[in-house]
């Protein structure tokens, strides 16, 4: 064993004592040949995590490529609901996430018990979950959405049934904008780290980049400070974009600006750096870290490889109910990004 895995300490923040390295790298690919495993990395993980890992995406995309993939041990460096979509679309295999205790803010907002109160006040309801959601929640829905096809998924539902949109309060304000929906409701759940991205700081970094592009994420609370922007003048229309992370890397490859500020959780910009070397991505809020992300820590990866731990599951009974939210997702179109 490396003598790196000794120097794991487990702290309040998350385990530490170990520091990406080379020799750290090596250790991370010969222990995940050895478990037949492959590993996932979040967008939003720490540059090292990503670059250590198989397959880098948003957290649907990487759940249906752990249902593909050959190997049988999912090691999913992101929060535990991913982790969870994962054991769902892929129940048979062993699921494994570094740190059990990393969260996540936005779906921790809605219970399954607070869900069936509100269905059960519109009983007839077509209930439209965001993919970032708990399983329990996933098995009370009827249809799963993701940022990027969550208009196309509101759209396919009969214009006079009501829906029940969660847990995302901006992503839900952005399809009732864009679909003019009255009989949409939303839960007023967020992302602590989106909503913290506020539409002053957007108008001042944009002021001090005038040409810049903007990639915004629909679970922003700055998404209809952008659009204002675009809609006073302030900011050119084709220079604003309302975009999924998977979105913007496909913006980022084909762009012709120079400068991009990107609203969204900071751990994107590595990979936007990586698809586009020669523009310049600027953080909005350059605050904007989300601490549970940040637990998969290059102690947590190693030590989850080296123990097997932490291993993630899903009651078969939900994992069969919840998948079927999924399908229908998928069945209605292009299930795009995760988030």
């Amino acid at each position: 064993m490396w003598a790196g895995a000794a120097d794991i300490v487990d702290g309040p923040g998350g385990f530490s004592g170990v520091e990406a390295s080379e020799e750290w790298a090596a250790e991370i690919k010969r222990l995940a040949r050895q478990r037949g495993a492959t590993i996932l990395a979040h967008n939003y993980q720490l540059p090292a995590i990503q670059d250590i890992a198989d397959h880098v995406g948003d957290s649907l995309a990487l759940s249906r490529l752990a249902a593909e993939v050959p190997e049988d041990e999912i090691v999913f460096c992101g929060v535990h609901f991913m982790a969870e979509t994962a054991k769902i679309l892929s129940p048979a295999k062993t699921v494994l996430i570094p740190d059990q205790r990393a969260g996540c803010s936005l779906a921790d907002s809605i219970t399954a018990d607070q869900l069936r109160e509100w269905k059960a006040d519109y009983p007839q309801a077509i209930v439209v979950s965001y993919v970032n959601t708990t399983a329990e929640i996933k098995a009370l829905t009827d249809i799963c959405c993701t940022s990027s096809n969550a208009v196309e998924v509101v759209e396919s539902i009969d214009p006079n049934r009501e829906i029940l949109f969660l847990p995302d309060q901006f992503l839900g304000a952005h399809v009732k904008r864009v679909t003019k929906r009255e009989n949409l409701h939303i839960w007023a759940g967020e992302c602590h780290v989106h909503a913290g991205i506020n539409g002053d700081e957007l108008a001042a970094k944009s002021r001090v980049h005038p040409d810049a592009e903007l990639y915004v994420h629909p679970e922003c609370g700055c998404a209809t400070s952008a659009l204002y922007l675009a809609g006073e003048g302030f900011v050119a229309e084709d220079k604003v974009k309302i975009l999924s992370t998977g979105g913007m890397l496909d913006a980022a490859r084909t762009t012709g600006a120079k400068q991009v500020l990107v609203a969204t959780e900071i751990g994107m910009l590595h990979q936007l750096r990586r698809a586009a070397p020669d523009v310049d991505f600027m953080a909005v809020n350059d605050r904007a870290s989300c601490g549970y992300m940040k637990m998969i820590t290059p102690a947590a990866l190693l030590r989850c490889l080296v123990e097997g731990k932490d291993e993630v599951h899903v009651d078969l009974d939900t994992a069969h109910v919840a998948s079927k939210s999924v399908q229908r997702m998928i069945e209605i179109g292009n299930p795009g990004g995760g988030e």
